[in-house]
């Protein structure tokens, strides 16, 4: 009888978990239909909302101790609609359609890029170094494009009453945001941080600061500080690869001439540090 029960409840899928990654999926949907219906300040704001339930649904899974196949799996599939079909659809609605092919084609890059991403960090779960994610993510990346939506609808600027440059801007940021996101660009995850432990005093006010800030222009905010997170990873990855260059030509500068076996050995070991630099310069 016991061992019934415990089948049933292995068949069986968390609730908690779960519950908030369909709310984000619902959030994803109800932001492709504002989009249809010309609602598109209604349409970011449900991409946003579908990113806080996004970061809640994870946390809330290792919190309870609730993580399961299938809730990474659903979740997976709820990201590629809110973070990947939406965006894509509600840049193309607001003002890419009036650029014929051009438009859906930027549309459909930053689609295809968003799937990619995915699939690609669905397969480096428990490989990839947690502190970094490889790419810009797609909620970030999703962030960009309603940012930029929600932010020229307070403008009064959507379909014909885009100026053409401006249109062209908005499909070029598109295409950009889906290929920064299969890019082998590190981005901070942020993942380190410990919710648990006390944090200093200021940290708090800051934090306060920050609400305030966002609750003043939230697309303006919101629209800025994702455009410089998710240009700071291409910046943040030059300058470490300029840091690695000069250590490296420092070493060869400073490294003593070689005697003998001796020698030989610090050539080797020079070869073997450079190798490791350069796999690391790739993969920036």
């Amino acid at each position: 009888m016991d061992n019934e029960t415990t089948e049933q409840r292995r068949k069986g899928i968390y609730l908690l978990p779960n519950l908030f990654t369909t709310a984000a999926l619902f959030a994803g949907f109800f932001s492709v239909i504002s989009a249809i219906n010309g609602q598109f300040s209604s349409a970011a704001i449900a991409i946003f909302l579908a990113m806080v339930l996004d970061g809640l649904d994870g946390r809330v899974a290792r919190m309870t101790h609730t993580e399961s196949e299938f809730g990474a799996q659903y979740d997976s599939l709820a990201d590629m609609l809110s973070f990947g079909v939406a965006p894509a659809l509600v840049v193309y609605l607001w003002g890419l359609s009036t650029l014929g092919k051009l438009g859906w084609l930027m549309a459909f890059i930053y689609t295809a890029g968003a799937a990619l991403r995915l699939a690609r960090f669905n397969t480096q779960v428990g490989i990839a170094d947690k502190r970094y994610f490889q790419g810009l993510p797609s909620p970030a990346s999703a962030a960009v494009i309603a940012g930029m939506v929600w932010v020229a609808v307070d403008y009064e600027l959507s379909g014909d009453a885009l100026p053409m440059e401006l249109r062209m801007l908005a499909a070029l940021l598109t295409a950009l945001a889906g290929l920064l996101m299969v890019s082998n660009i590190r981005y901070h995850s942020f993942k380190d941080l410990n919710l648990k432990d006390r944090i200093p005093f200021v940290a708090m006010i800051l934090m306060v600061a920050l609400m305030v800030l966002i609750s003043v222009d939230p697309p303006q905010v919101l629209f800025g500080g994702f455009l410089i997170y998710a240009l700071w990873g291409p910046i943040f990855n030059l300058l470490e690869l300029r840091k690695r260059q000069a250590k490296r030509q420092a070493r060869e500068k400073n490294s003593p001439m070689p005697e003998g076996n001796c020698g030989a050995t610090t050539d080797l070991d020079n070869r073997d540090a450079e190798k490791t630099e350069e796999a690391v310069e790739r993969e920036l």
